[in-house]
């Protein structure tokens, strides 16, 4: 068999290649629990922010009820649109999920998650409201958020739930406790992004557990 000018056999070049493409096509996930977190703080590696106006509060804090124990992140502050978005991920096909616990507000008392976020503006998000008991889908664009879809869910207030969801392509499902809530296509946002959290307005919500990655 011919040799090519590196010395190496056709055959081998080959296998080389497949083995690397499968390496970098590899699932991995990566599970973020607040725990090593200095209470009171930002989590590092954290951007805690905001759509619109307000000032949000987000920290790491000490609950009793935490899925993972001890730590939770938590958002107390009023805002628009609070959001934390998770500074290292760049994820275009994959997953993002949260256990969260919707604890108070008048308002709203909402979880949610983000992916393919460019910004604090522009991004995806999925959220369930303990309020209206439902599950919905946006977008927001340059800090606009519009609806495409909802679900009627029952979300219990002061219980953890756990919010998921799937996208590929531009194909979403998102998940609650396990149950389908909602499949929708859109091309709004092609390219991989950042992942993170999101409230809304005077919601008092705890997260735990979040994770992400490429199944």
């Amino acid at each position: 068999m011919e040799k090519l000018s590196s010395g190496l056999e056709p055959s081998t070049v080959i296998l080389t290649a497949v083995f690397i493409l499968a390496a970098t096509s590899m699932a991995f996930t990566q599970t973020f629990n607040f725990d090593k977190d200095k209470e009171g703080t930002v989590p590092q590696g954290w951007t805690a922010t905001k759509t619109g106006k307000g000032d949000p509060k987000w920290s790491v804090v000490k609950d009793e009820t935490a899925p993972s124990k001890p730590n939770v992140l938590k958002q107390s502050g009023e805002a628009t649109y609070p959001v934390c978005i998770k500074d290292d991920t760049s994820l275009k096909d994959g997953f993002v999920e949260v256990k969260f616990k919707p604890v108070s507000g008048k308002e709203d008392q909402a979880g949610g998650v983000i992916w393919r976020c460019k910004d604090s503006n522009n991004y995806y998000v999925a959220r369930a409201n303990a309020l209206e008991d439902n599950v919905t889908i946006y977008y927001t664009v340059n800090g606009r958020r519009t609806e495409k879809k909802r679900t009627s869910m029952k979300v219990s207030s002061n219980e953890w739930h756990t919010l998921r969801v799937d996208f590929q392509r531009n194909q979403f499902t998102v998940t609650l406790d396990g149950k389908k809530a909602i499949e929708w296509d859109d091309n709004t946002f092609k390219e991989a992004g950042k992942v993170g959290l999101w409230t809304k307005a005077d919601s008092v919500t705890l997260f735990d557990d979040f994770s992400c990655g490429v199944k």
